[in-house]
């Protein structure tokens, strides 16, 4: 063969060029990379193609490769040019098309649908194969459409693009004349309607003129199309126009319609000028005119509007005045306060502009009255702190100062007590207890406003320091205190307050009222106490009076606070069930001054246990699982306390019983026991624990399972040997009674595996199998049994007690193996037994080579051989196992992502 350079795959780009024009033709190239295939599209049909190809590297360009030619399939035509009109009248249209591109094969016949006129579904209107077509009896000035396809033996071609025609009519009669929609006053808004007996499909477009009086042009066009309303813009205000309008169609133009005149709408009015004060400005009122505006808009003006803001910056006007006059009187003014003015006039085009704003302010006049003096602060015997309000009328004006007088009444003489710009003074000097009369009056530049007239009084003093409290023991959990009335100061005691406390330094009040005693419930026997009193008056408080003591008489113990039910962990006494017994625990009251001498517990139907002066008490001889309601009270020398309040406890239910105990897996390792019925642990509210205990060599029981299982595997265990086990079942209500001794023994142990046994030929047809030995098991005799395998059959050659077998009459250029295992012989109540072993790895052995090849099947090596010749049942069921293995596997994994996930 040639030698050829070897490049790698991906250095060759191949460029394909084609042609439709003969081998000798012009070739164009399609398709320039480094693939191998490439897919033609875009082809003519029934057209013949050449093509060939080029392979080029980086640096070498190879050859062309030979032409390959090939034709495309014919199929249907392709779409045909619209349909032609050559002839028209009022009920007929003639119309005429031009084959298509038949695409190799001829066309037969063309399609020609219409839609009748109507704009709606196309409609079959000639088939056949001429290539034209009259359609008759149609209707005047009307628009039809048409489509046209072409069909060969292969199929029938698109549709051509949709053509549009007409027939012929008339010229249509005169439209009526154009109606006006809405005017401004630079624009007109106009509509029209089509003439009368025009059929609606029939297409006119119509000519809308306008005259202008003004110009001498007479009527000059403004619109020409389709629509039936027309907007003209840029037209002078106030000002009238002439319009006609005219239809077309295809047959000419139509006569005019009337012409109607309308006007333009004048425009707004111009703004008044600035108004301008006429006359004097006075404190609540001031004239003001105005001139007309320059430009009226081409309309009279027929009103003027002033409105007025009483803020320089404010945005808020108001209403004044609305008439035809140019001036006008703004009264009803504050004194004294900034205005603004403005004007604006209303003619029938609408309202103008505003005008710019004239800024007044009235003349200011004296103030209005202050409000009256009132506290400033809470008045003192001997000084009052007054304030006032400026006047709510200034005058337009700011008030520069105050006056403040003062006398003893009304008719004695004013003194000036303060004069200056605050608000508020200070006069002292005064008598407790006294109404004094002030007048304040404001000034401002107008001058001094009236006087405003109010009467204050001093504050009266605190009352003097209560006296010492008598005190009076009424029971032991009662005191009644009562006082003597201090002097008031001139002021009436409107209440007296009681402090009262177990220590002298830290007494708090637990009275306040007009009352001259009071009487202290609820208090502690055997205990000291400390009051004392202090009277109050609308002058103060006045001091605290002595302290005086008592001390409360002995009594019954108070009510037991403290009391709960303890649970099993706290309860000392072990010996305690707590489905009989309930413990209860509280803490010692006080004993009010005489010793606690025992308690009486109430629980159930009223049943009463004393006991000694404890804290603590266990009730025995309960009912299990029964709630009781509990309460104690506390006894000393003078009697029984309160019971306490009442605390529900419930006694435990009754330990479970012990389940029964058998044995479902006997092992000479192991045992599987099993105990009770298992339930689901959510059918029960308080399920039960198991304590699983077996007997150890020393004979004593020893826990080897606790937990709600129902199921136990013992391992590691010995022989053909007995072991005893005993079982305790136990919740929340305590621990059960252990059941009575079961007695299980495991079986005896088949032999170990033996070692491959090893084949040594000592003729042509004699070969000696050898294996290693064992030794008794417990007294227990060992047997052995050999098995010969070839190919599937399995046949047991030697059964004893001997390690070595003879065997012969084996065919030569066969392969056989060799397997033993080891049995146990023993003796039972049943007569003698045999328990044998799994079977050692096999020996090849080949009777046509005097080498013997030991193998064993779990080495690399002799798999390799292996795999040449003919799988032994080990291997056989291997294969099978690691199958299953791999289809699981892969069940498993489409489970977790198609039906999981």
């Amino acid at each position: 063969g040639e030698n050829h350079t070897d490049f790698p795959a991906t250095a060759f780009t191949y460029e394909v060029t084609i042609s439709n024009s003969g081998t000798n033709g012009k070739f164009k190239s399609i398709y320039s990379g480094e693939e191998t295939t490439f897919n033609l599209s875009d082809l003519r049909p029934a057209t013949e193609y050449h093509v060939r190809v080029s392979a080029t590297c980086s640096f070498l360009e190879g050859c062309v490769s030979e032409l390959v030619s090939f034709t495309t399939e014919s199929c249907e035509p392709d779409p045909p040019a619209p349909p032609k009109l050559v002839n028209k009248t009022k009920n007929s249209l003639s119309l005429q098309w031009k084959a298509s591109n038949d695409n190799g094969c001829k066309i037969t016949s063309f399609l020609l649908e219409w839609d009748e006129g109507k704009d709606g579904i196309f409609k079959e209107c000639y088939f056949g194969h001429l290539k034209q077509c009259k359609l008759t009896k149609l209707s005047p000035s009307t628009k039809y459409s048409f489509r046209l396809a072409a069909k060969n033996d292969i199929g029938i071609s698109g549709f051509s693009e949709t053509a549009l025609y007409y027939t012929s009519g008339s010229v249509p009669p005169p439209p009526l004349p154009p109606k006006l929609i809405q005017t401004g006053v630079t624009w007109m808004s106009l509509q029209w309607s089509p003439p009368n007996g025009v059929s609606s499909n029939e297409l006119l477009t119509y000519t809308l003129e306008m005259e202008d009086e003004s110009s001498g042009y007479g009527f000059q066009p403004k619109q020409n199309g389709e629509e039936l309303a027309c907007t003209l813009r840029n037209l002078r205000r106030n000002t009238s126009y002439k319009f006609r309008v005219f239809a077309h169609n295809n047959e000419g133009k139509s006569n005019p319609s009337e012409a109607v005149e309308y006007t333009t709408a004048p425009d707004k009015p111009g703004p008044p000028s600035k108004p301008s004060i006429k006359g004097k400005i006075h404190a609540h009122a001031v004239k003001i005119m105005w001139e007309s505006p320059k430009d009226n808009g081409g309309s009279e003006i027929h009103s003027y509007v002033v409105e007025m803001s009483e803020t320089l910056n404010g945005n808020k006007w108001n209403t004044v005045f609305s008439g035809s006059a140019r001036e006008c009187v703004c009264d009803h003014l504050k004194p004294g306060t900034w205005y603004r003015l403005r004007v604006y006039c209303v003619s029938t085009a609408g309202q103008s502009q505003a005008s710019d704003a004239l800024a007044v302010q009235t003349a200011a006049v004296v103030p209005g009255p202050c409000q009256p003096i009132r506290l400033a602060s809470k008045a003192k015997p001997r000084e009052l702190t007054l304030r006032w309000g400026p006047p709510s009328i200034d005058g337009g004006a700011k008030v520069t100062d105050y006056s403040v007088e003062m006398a003893n009444s009304e008719k004695d003489e004013h003194n000036l007590v303060y004069q200056g710009s605050d608000l508020e003074c200070t006069v002292s000097s005064l008598l407790p207890g006294r109404t004094y009369c002030f007048w304040v009056k404001a000034t401002n530049k107008a001058g001094c406003g009236p006087y405003s007239k109010s009467e204050i009084s001093t504050a009266p003093g605190p009352p003097d320091q209560c006296g010492i409290p008598v005190l009076f023991c009424k029971t032991a959990t009662c005191v009644v205190i009562s006082w003597e009335s201090p002097s008031c100061n001139g002021a009436e005691i409107s209440e007296y307050r009681l402090e009262w406390g177990r220590m002298e330094g830290s007494m708090h009040i637990i009275y306040i009222g007009p009352c001259l005693s009071y009487e202290v419930k609820g208090l502690t026997p055997a205990t000291t106490y400390y009051c004392r009193v202090q009277a109050v008056n609308v002058a103060g408080v006045g001091l605290f009076g002595d302290t005086s003591v008592v001390t409360t008489p002995a009594s019954v113990p108070a009510v037991v606070s403290v009391l709960q039910v303890l649970e099993e962990e706290h309860v000392e006494s072990h010996s305690v069930s707590l489905s009989t017994s309930l413990a209860i625990q509280w803490e010692e009251p006080c004993c009010h001054g005489s010793e606690i001498t025992g308690y009486n517990i109430e629980y159930g139907e009223k049943q009463l246990v004393t006991v000694n002066n404890a804290t603590g008490c266990v009730l025995e001889s309960l009912q299990p699982d029964t709630v009781y309601r509990i309460r104690v009270q506390a006894v000393n020398s003078l009697g029984t306390g309160p019971f306490s309040h009442s605390i529900k406890a419930k006694t435990k239910p009754l330990p479970p019983d012990p389940p029964h105990l058998e044995c479902l897996v006997f092992s000479h390792q192991s045992l599987k026991l099993k105990w009770g019925e298992g339930p689901s642990k959510a059918l029960i509210a308080n399920p039960p624990q198991f304590n699983l205990q077996m007997e150890d060599k020393f004979g004593r029981f020893v826990t080897i399972y606790n937990g709600s299982c129902h199921t136990y595997k013992v391992q590691r265990l010995s022989e053909s040997t007995v072991y005893n086990f005993k079982i305790q079942a136990y919740n929340d209500a305590g621990e059960g009674q252990f059941s009575e001794v079961y007695t299980f023994a495991t079986i005896k142990s088949p032999p170990a595996s033996l070692k491959a046994p090893k084949v040594h030929q000592l003729g042509i047809n004699l070969c000696e199998v050898t294996w290693d030995s064992l030794q008794p098991m417990k007294g227990d005799a060992i047997v052995y049994i050999l098995q010969l395998i070839s190919g599937r059959d399995v046949d047991q050659v030697y059964k004893g007690p001997e390690t070595s077998f003879r065997f012969t009459n084996f065919q030569i250029n066969c392969e056989y193996r060799f397997r033993v295992c080891a049995g146990r012989q023993y003796q039972d109540s049943a007569g003698l037994q045999e328990l044998y072993g799994p079977y050692s790895p096999s020996t090849l052995f080949s009777s046509q080579r005097q080498e013997l090849v030991v193998q064993c099947t779990d080495t690399t090596k002799e798999i390799a051989k292996a795999r040449k010749k003919t799988l032994t049942d080990e291997q056989f069921a291997f294969l099978i196992l690691v199958g299953f293995a791999t289809v699981g596997v892969l069940f498993a994994v489409i489970i977790q992502y198609y039906v999981i996930k």
